[in-house]
């Protein structure tokens, strides 16, 4: 499957075509306006799960993953190639796919086989959606909403983490506005184990509520650590869903670019080049974080009145992994006092994190949890 960057398209390829400005692909022909690009630039092959790119000595070069490549090269799984000013995504499940818009939701191939999913488990009072922080399980739990039997009836979203457990009162008020309607229980993990018993009674009885549950962790481990209820659990277990990461969704990022471009001006562009280097990162803060740094890109270019956004304009560490550097920053504030932290320290940690609060968390070396109480207590507004 062939997708081209900045204006996305998608296209079948047999055991071998032909890349250029004239696109040979079988028996079908796809012109290329690009002038960058040479008229045979190059041909990609497929063969027993392995794709084959090779230069036909074009003028400006063939970019596999980022490299410049002379010759053939081989690679496994899903390939970036640039021909000139053109991005084409090889996915190696081998299938052609549309690329469509759902509103202002960009819903792909992978998204969209995770929304068939849900839409199935619709009509059942309870629905656990996995997957990594910034992957949109909010957008995919309304989905749940619009498409089930309580569409007419609220939705009510609830963060599990900001609920204290000697306040049963606000888990009772949210189950109660959410009557008739879905009640969104966003970072389930994060429920105090002391309200563990009273949210399973509430589903075994509330029979006019859908019950959407929200985790970035895998519940069955949390269940193994003693660290969540295992009747809990089992309320979702049989009907879980689990929403694909960015790097997984390489077929939608580029159009990801342009709606947040558009957002900020529909005058701006995106570079070639800015679209491999996003296609190339994995984003561990998934769309979310991809937004955020798209954004900062667009302020960069309009700073120096350029329509372009150029590959120059992305934060070096934008979509890359912060592991190591949250580890470090966690070994130095494992000894000191949460009280510590002063307000200036927070808001630098969540402007760096684009406003991840879990990706701040762990920069600052605690958990989720303690990082919105904290910001409670030192007057910093949540972005709920």
């Amino acid at each position: 499957m062939v997708a081209t960057g900045t204006q996305p398209a998608s296209l079948v390829l047999p055991a071998a075509a032909e890349l250029g400005r004239r696109i040979v692909a079988g028996d079908r022909t796809r012109e290329i306006e690009d002038e960058k690009m040479s008229r045979d630039h190059a041909i990609v092959g497929w063969h027993r799960g392995t794709w084959t790119v090779t230069d036909r000595d074009s003028r400006n070069g063939t970019f596999v993953d980022g490299e410049r490549v002379t010759g053939s090269v081989a690679r496994r799984g899903d390939v970036i190639v640039r021909l000139g000013a053109t991005i084409f995504v090889l996915l190696a499940d081998g299938r052609g796919h549309p690329m469509p818009s759902d509103g202002e939701t960009v819903v792909g191939p992978e998204l969209a086989r995770a929304y068939e999913q849900i839409r199935s488990h619709a009509a059942g009072r309870t629905l656990l959606l996995e997957g990594e922080a910034g992957t949109g399980k909010e957008l995919a739990a309304r989905l749940y909403h619009i498409t089930g039997p309580r569409k007419q009836g609220p939705f009510v979203m609830v963060d599990c983490a900001a609920i204290l457990a000697d306040r049963h009162d606000q888990l009772s008020g949210y189950i109660q506005r959410a009557a008739g309607g879905t009640l969104f229980l966003d970072e389930l993990i994060d429920l105090d184990p002391a309200l563990h018993a009273d949210l399973d009674a509430t589903i075994e009885y509330a029979r006019d509520i859908g019950f959407v549950a929200a985790t970035h962790r895998e519940l069955r481990s949390a269940v193994a650590e003693k660290q969540f209820s295992s009747e809990l659990h089992d309320r979702f277990a049989n009907t879980s869903v689990r929403l694909p990461p960015l790097r997984a969704r390489k077929v939608d990022i580029a159009r990801l670019i342009q709606r947040e471009l558009a957002a900020v001006s529909p005058a701006l562009l995106a570079h070639a080049k800015l679209v491999e280097a996003c296609l190339l990162r994995p984003w561990p803060g998934n769309v979310r974080e991809l937004r955020t740094a798209i954004r900062q890109a667009a302020a960069e270019a309009i700073a120096g009145k350029r329509d372009v956004v150029r590959r120059e304009d992305l934060a070096a560490t934008a979509g890359m992994p912060c592991a190591s550097v949250a580890a470090d920053t966690a070994v130095e504030r494992s000894n000191t006092n949460v009280e510590e932290l002063d307000k200036a320290a927070v808001e630098t940690a969540l402007e760096n994190a684009g406003g991840m609060i879990s990706v701040a968390a762990r920069a600052l070396g605690l958990h989720r949890t303690q990082l919105y109480r904290l910001m409670d207590k030192l007057g910093i507004a949540r972005d709920d």
